[in-house]
């Protein structure tokens, strides 16, 4: 049985720790994509020479010629520049937007049939653009925002509660921004909400709702925590995992339910628009959007979200 064609596009940080990944779980061969001659190819090299340490057997192709991703089944797309210190991801649209045209323009012409998860930043408007210039059906492009933006808010309750992060359940609406939406209604560990437990920790309703609100903010923020640390670039791990999550999900039909940036119809009030919801992914891609009644205050903060991405979609001019 033939083995899944994975495409990297984009030979940096977090394209390196993709291959890596989908190697280690042997999802499937894996060709890296980038304009800088040897970059991908030394990568490729240097994971494929650890086969035999870390026991995976699956081939590793490194590449500057877009023909090379052709038979694709997933793509994902990291290209493009990462944030440096004081910099917000919106301000890296005008230079990305172009790298992401291209990108497209070489997944349309030779992957015609492969989904296809964004990563590059400023995300919501990247993955607009991905699908306007692909122009493949909305369920088989996406952007990967919401699983990575959920897992740092487990992290942060996990580590508040004293708790393991496998029992935390978390998760973000919204935009990949300094706006995205944490729903501390829906935040439990084992089902137990996680209010409660704060409120048993502090003894207080007031003590626990700053606390939270505190986990909130660092969760909004964790993104530029990381850049500002690293000085010269951003996240890559965590996005990585992430995405390899979402691509997981698709290439063995688990049917997970992840937060995924995707067109909505209508749902959550949003129409035509990428945004942060939860998601069924398998084997047919975006195969579900779950829509629930959010209450005002979460309502509030998801129209703000959805009013900053349309904002930045629409500076693109599609």
């Amino acid at each position: 049985m033939a083995r899944p064609k994975i495409a990297l596009i984009g030979g940096g940080q977090i394209g390196g720790v993709l291959a890596q990944l989908c190697a280690l779980r042997e999802l499937g061969d894996v060709v890296m994509f980038d304009i800088v001659e040897g970059l991908p190819q030394g990568k490729m090299l240097d994971i494929a020479e650890a086969s035999p340490v870390d026991g995976f057997d699956i081939s590793l192709k490194g590449t500057n010629d877009y023909k090379d991703i052709a038979g694709a089944e997933v793509i994902i797309v990291t290209a493009g520049l990462p944030r440096k210190p004081g910099m917000s991801r919106d301000d890296l649209i005008e230079v990305n937007s172009k790298i992401m045209t291209q990108v497209a323009e070489g997944i349309r012409d030779n992957a015609p049939k492969a989904f296809v998860i964004v990563i590059s930043n400023p995300l919501d408007a990247m993955v607009t653009l991905c699908r306007k210039v692909t122009g493949f059906p909305s369920e088989r492009v996406m952007g990967q925002a919401g699983v990575l933006d959920s897992a740092r808010f487990e992290s942060f309750i996990a580590w508040e509660l004293g708790v393991s992060v496998k029992d935390v359940t978390a998760m973000t609406l919204g935009g990949h921004g300094d706006d995205m939406v944490p729903l501390v209604r829906y935040a439990s560990v084992k089902g137990i909400p996680v209010m409660e437990l704060l409120e048993q920790k502090y003894g207080n309703a007031a003590k626990a709702k700053e606390v939270m609100e505190a986990m909130v903010k660092r969760t909004r923020g964790a993104g530029g925590e990381v850049v500002a640390l690293l000085k010269t670039g951003s996240a890559f791990y965590s996005p990585a995992s992430s995405a390899i999550a979402m691509a997981e999900s698709i290439l063995k039909d688990q049917k997970r339910v992840l937060p995924t940036c995707a067109l909505l119809n209508g749902e959550f009030g949003v129409k035509g628009y990428y945004v942060g919801v939860p998601c069924v992914l398998g084997s047919k891609g975006i195969e579900k959007i779950l829509t629930f009644k959010l209450d005002a205050e979460e309502q509030e903060m998801m129209d703000k979200s959805v009013a900053a991405v349309k904002g930045l979609v629409d500076s693109l001019n599609l």
